[in-house]
């Protein structure tokens, strides 16, 4: 089923324009998963039935204002890193995983998640957008990265304790392998060389890395790093220089300040070189464009029942600028909503969506030299923000 709230006819002549080399030039949308079925409420969080996911497509054309173009029902979930989807580098494929549905063992019983094993394959260019398949691939999918070839796509399994790979042909993907790395797989991200990948290991705390050759995806884990406990996401540099990761600590919304690993991802055998505090749990992050600045998404105690003296009613938004030499730096913060998911920047790199999960929106800040500032815009959605991620850069 399709909900559309308006024709994406000039959306897509924006995305593919009159042939590729228009399409790769600048994103026209970002997709955000809108989790149906697990709620935080004042008494703590809860879960439901399956069945109200959906998957927006926002329109981004008007970076300081953006839209929602149009909605699909589709299963997806806020269990894991916000990162559990993306779009090809040409805009014309998105890819979502569904990590978890929901199970109960009695009618009266409370719902609990069961590890699902789905990738969604979703057509751009169709008006609406389409449905073309969904595949199998490891168990409790989490974070997904597709290469800046557009060919190539990893997919981190939680509970698989794996990185699937999968090939991108057209709308055609297929797995052709998967990679077992000993430890929950949470989320992971290709380096713009095409050479090597990183995932994080969300309960050992480490990240691994990958060594890609083609489509042989292999991993040694003699090179296995610490970078901190609870580690989420993780985004490489344009440069391929550096990786960033958030580390979300023992438990989400506990009260403590959790922390940012840099990792020098261009040595041979790559290396954590800086941690930066940024506040209690930072669930998300993206780099910028140019790789000048990187956005954190901070949950604080947003999480916490609301009799906790953990809780706080909003997150925070938190701008690292990266320095030509390679140093990593915390300049800025901005007020957020509650329980802070996905953050992307725009296409351009002057501004900074975030998705506010309780508070169903999706808010907009601008880069202003090395600072965030909110511009008081919040597009209301019609659900809550789980995940969200545009295109993948090459």
């Amino acid at each position: 089923m399709t909900v559309r709230s308006g024709s994406l006819a000039l959306l897509a002549a924006l995305l593919l324009g009159p042939g590729a080399p228009q399409a790769a030039q600048a994103p026209a949308f970002i997709l955000v998963g809108l989790d149906g079925k697990t709620f935080f409420e004042p008494d703590g969080d809860r879960n439901g039935p399956n069945g109200s996911d959906a998957l927006a497509f926002i329109d981004v054309s008007d970076e300081a204002h953006p839209q929602v173009a149009t909605t699909m029902l589709l299963d997806n979930s806020v269990y894991g890193p916000p990162t559990n989807l993306q779009i090809t580098p040409d805009g014309r494929l998105g890819l979502v995983a569904s990590s978890v549905t929901m199970q109960q063992e009695s009618a009266d019983a409370p719902f609990f998640a069961k590890p699902d094993d789905r990738l969604h394959v979703v057509d751009l260019t169709t008006d609406p957008p389409s449905l073309v398949e969904t595949l199998h691939v490891g168990r409790q999918p989490s974070g997904l990265a597709i290469n800046g070839a557009g060919d190539l796509a990893l997919i981190a399994n939680r509970e698989g304790k794996s990185v699937s790979v999968l090939t991108i042909v057209g709308t055609t993907v297929t797995q052709i392998g998967v990679v077992e790395v000993g430890d929950e797989a949470a989320a992971v991200a290709i380096s713009p060389n095409g050479r090597r990948a990183f995932v994080t290991k969300n309960k050992a705390g480490k990240v691994g890395v990958l060594a890609i050759d083609g489509t042989n995806v292999s991993y040694d884990p003699k090179q296995d790093m610490p970078v901190g406990a609870g580690v989420y996401p993780i985004e490489v540099t344009p440069d391929a220089r550096l990786a960033l990761t958030g580390n979300t600590g023992g438990a989400p919304s506990d009260g403590n300040a959790d922390s940012v690993t840099v990792i020098d991802a261009d040595l041979t055998v790559p290396k954590v070189v800086d941690w930066l505090g940024v506040g209690d749990t930072p669930e998300s992050l993206d780099i910028a464009p140019d790789g000048r600045h990187a956005a954190v998404s901070v949950v604080r105690g947003a999480s916490a029942p609301h009799a906790s003296p953990n809780y706080t009613k909003t997150g925070l938004a938190v701008l690292l600028t990266i320095d030509p030499e390679g140093s990593v730096r915390v300049t800025g913060a901005a007020e957020a909503g509650a329980v802070t998911q996905g953050i992307v920047f725009s296409p351009s790199g002057r501004y900074v969506y975030i998705g506010n999960y309780a508070d169903r929106n999706l808010q907009v800040y601008r880069v202003e030299g090395d600072a965030i500032v909110a511009t008081g815009f919040k597009l209301q959605l019609p659900g809550q923000p789980a995940s969200m991620r545009g295109r993948a850069r090459g």
